[in-house]
């Protein structure tokens, strides 16, 4: 299973947020983006319940305010750099 997180955080928190949650080994990416949201993270699991518990963990912290989940479709897209069509 994949899933994108986009976390809401207080002012001056991302950095040591993403290097918090980077440790976990279903984090495959973190990184601090601009926008409406402050982080975005992407999960890989073979374990659904993992994925809850990351996020629970998440909704948690002190210093997050808001998180999305965005759960991924699997045979709708892919990486482009999976891509095999010669492009």
């Amino acid at each position: 299973m994949q899933a994108y997180i986009l976390v809401n955080c207080n002012t001056g928190s991302e950095n040591s947020l993403i290097l918090e949650f980077k440790e976990l080994s279903e984090i495959t990416e973190i990184n601090g983006v601009w926008g409406k949201h402050d982080v975005i993270l992407k999960i890989e699991t073979y374990d659904t319940q993992r994925v809850d518990e990351v996020v629970k963990r998440l909704r948690n912290h002190p210093d997050v305010t808001d998180t999305y989940t965005i759960h991924v479709l699997y045979g709708q897209g892919g990486s482009i750099d999976q891509e095999t069509d010669g492009r």
